[in-house]
């Protein structure tokens, strides 16, 4: 068997893991993605079509996952007061207290070394970019590792959003992220 097969397996292996730990708590892996997307996104990435673009799925589906997962009480609405047909979406403290629940997949990571788990890291974020990048798909990067991100002292500026960010905000997941590599 070649090596880029097991990689492909061993992913696949990962994911069942992640998808079995996922199911409970009256919630499944496809609303799991959208709370764990929603909770690392930063304000201007939560609308239902940011949330489909980083779960490579459509509208449709985007729209039956936030709606189950406000009627369970994980996230809530939010309506723009400049467009009222423009909507995002916050994770509430049941859903963030949810989310915060380590998985079978962090534990295990807590068993490997700091050089093992550096490793791996790195090795996955280059596949990550790899695949979104033959697909054609958006990055969705942490804004301090965005082109248009410049450092300040107390946190950064978004040069693309004329922005200033807080020092949370840089490290949360951005909709218009550019790889700065």
């Amino acid at each position: 068997m070649n090596d880029k097969r097991r990689i492909k397996e061993l992913i696949e292996r990962l994911d069942r893991i992640t998808a079995a730990d996922e199911w409970g708590d009256d919630i499944n892996p496809t609303q799991w993605t959208a709370l764990s997307y929603l909770s690392r996104a930063n304000s201007f990435s939560r609308s239902p079509s940011h949330v489909a673009d980083f779960m490579t799925t459509t509208r449709g589906t985007v729209s039956q996952t936030l709606k189950a997962l406000a009627r369970k009480g994980l996230i809530t609405e939010i309506r723009s007061e400049h467009d009222k047909r423009s909507i995002s979406y916050s994770i509430t403290e049941k859903g963030e207290k949810l989310f915060k629940k380590e998985s079978t997949i962090e534990e295990a990571a807590l068993q490997l070394g700091g050089e093992e788990v550096s490793t791996l890291l790195a090795g996955l974020e280059a596949l990550a970019r790899t695949a979104l990048k033959q697909r054609g798909y958006k990055s969705f990067g942490v804004c301090d590792t965005c082109s248009y991100h410049r450092k300040e002292a107390e946190g950064g500026y978004c040069n693309l959003l004329n922005l200033p960010l807080s020092p949370p905000q840089t490290k949360q997941i951005c909709h218009e992220h550019t790889s700065a590599k």
